[in-house]
C-alpha cells in the first residue's frame, strides 16, 4: 500500500488531531484529566487506524480499520457536542471541532464506498471462477 501520510483523509485526521489537542489543553483541570482525555484517545484512534488500515494487506482489512475510524470519529464528535453543552468549549471553538470531524467523517464514508466495490467485485469473480 502506498505511505498513509499521502492519504488526504490521514492528513484532514492528523489536523483534527492536532486541534483536538490544542482545545483540549485550554480545558479547566478538572475536564482535562476525564473528557479531554477520551477526545484525545479518540482523535489518535482515528489517525492510527486509518494509517493501520493502509499498512494492512488487501481491501478487507483496510475497509475494516476505515470503519472503525469512523466509529471513532463519531465518538469524537459526541464528546464535542458534550464539551460544547457543559460549557467547556465555546460556541466558534465547538462549531469549528465539530465541523472538522464531520469533514472527516465525510472523507471515511467516501473512501470506504470506493474500497467497498472492489471487494464484490473480488468476491464476484471468486464466485464465478468457482462454479
Amino acid at each position: 500500500m502506498a505511505d498513509f501520510r499521502k492519504l488526504v483523509v490521514w492528513e484532514a485526521a492528523h489536523r483534527l488531531a492536532l486541534d483536538v489537542y490544542q482545545a483540549c489543553a485550554g480545558m479547566p483541570a478538572r475536564d482535562r484529566y476525564e473528557l479531554a482525555s477520551q477526545m484525545r484517545r479518540a482523535a489518535i484512534s482515528i489517525v492510527s487506524n486509518i494509517a493501520e488500515g493502509n499498512g494492512r494487506r488487501g481491501d478487507p482489512e483496510f475497509a475494516r480499520f476505515l470503519r472503525m475510524a469512523l466509529g471513532s470519529a463519531s465518538e469524537l464528535e459526541s464528546q464535542m457536542v458534550l464539551a460544547k453543552d457543559f460549557g467547556i468549549f465555546d460556541q466558534a471553538t465547538a462549531e469549528r471541532l465539530i465541523e472538522s470531524v464531520a469533514e472527516v467523517r465525510r472523507m471515511l464514508f467516501g473512501l470506504i464506498r470506493r474500497v467497498a466495490p472492489r471487494l464484490l467485485a473480488r468476491r464476484n469473480a471468486k464466485s464465478s471462477t468457482a462454479g
